[in-house]
């Protein structure tokens, strides 16, 4: 498997959990959404706002590699976020429309990569102020495990309110091999 094709089914998948996740949460209240769960961000809501604000920083720091792609210029239009722990929305709606954009613009991005493009090396800081030189294959890597990471922790305060997403396993979306 390439590079590119591995990142375009990892954008797939994303963008498929995305959608469950969105999906599951939107049947709970506002009040649900906003409720201390004594998670790591706290509530549904701030989990999902934090991996925006991730997946925004992180889109943003591989503007160097990504600038000449169309695709990448609704990431483009976007504030670099302050910090991890800014809302980037006051509603659910409103998150979800900036999700569905970020993985828009992830999917067609990694669709148009190639190899040589994966393998670019992209400089930047870490919230801390190191600077760090990585490929950018191996920062969507990253990108793509920290939203794996955190849709576990959403899908159990799901759970705790009785709201199974279903299947969440990479194998259900993969194409048999003949």
């Amino acid at each position: 498997m390439k590079l590119q094709e591995h990142v375009y089914l990892m954008a797939d998948y994303n963008q498929w959990m995305n959608q469950k996740v969105y999906e599951a949460a939107s049947t709970l209240s506002p009040e649900q959404l906003h409720e201390d769960k004594k998670a790591y961000f706290g509530s549904v809501f701030a989990s999902l706002n934090h991996i925006c604000v991730a997946d925004t920083l992180w889109l943003k720091r591989f503007s160097t590699v990504l600038d000449g792609y169309e695709a990448y210029k609704p990431i483009a239009a976007l504030a670099m976020p302050e910090s991890l722990n800014v809302f980037l929305a006051n509603n659910f709606i409103d998150l979800k429309d900036r999700r569905v954009l970020l993985d828009e613009a992830l999917l067609e991005i990694a669709r148009l990569l190639t190899d040589d493009v994966l393998l670019q090396p992209v400089s930047y800081q870490n919230s801390k102020g190191v600077s760090a030189n990585k490929t950018l294959f191996n920062l969507l890597m990253h990108l793509f495990n920290h939203q794996t990471h955190h849709r576990g922790q959403i899908t159990t305060l799901l759970s705790q309110s009785s709201i199974d997403i279903g299947i969440t396993d990479l194998v259900f979306i993969q194409p048999n091999v003949n």
